[in-house]
């Protein structure tokens, strides 16, 4: 399995704006993936409910895994995303 673990670069963490920046481009990537505060259980990060039940705040490390093909490209893409705090998944 592959996973990224990165802190989170909004500072208002995955509330929101940034939580549906993130569900969208979740969505996106075409591999299923899993977020998880660390050392917590996994949920789906497609999920907009599933990730906004995780209360992950800015400056906090979250553990992003996935097991498809393809899962290595879409993680780094994520952990982009999360760790930058950006408005948009990164170009491929």
């Amino acid at each position: 399995m592959a996973e990224r673990r990165v802190t989170i670069g909004w500072p208002e963490g995955l509330h929101a704006r940034p939580a549906s920046v993130f569900v969208r481009a979740a969505s996106a990537v075409g591999v299923p993936v899993t977020i998880a505060k660390a050392g917590g259980a996994p949920v789906n990060a497609a999920s907009m409910l599933a990730l906004l039940g995780l209360g992950a705040e800015g400056g906090e490390e979250v553990v992003l895994a996935s097991d498809a093909e393809g899962a290595d490209a879409a993680l780094d893409r994520l952990a982009k995303l999360v760790g930058e705090g950006l408005d948009e998944l990164p170009p491929a």
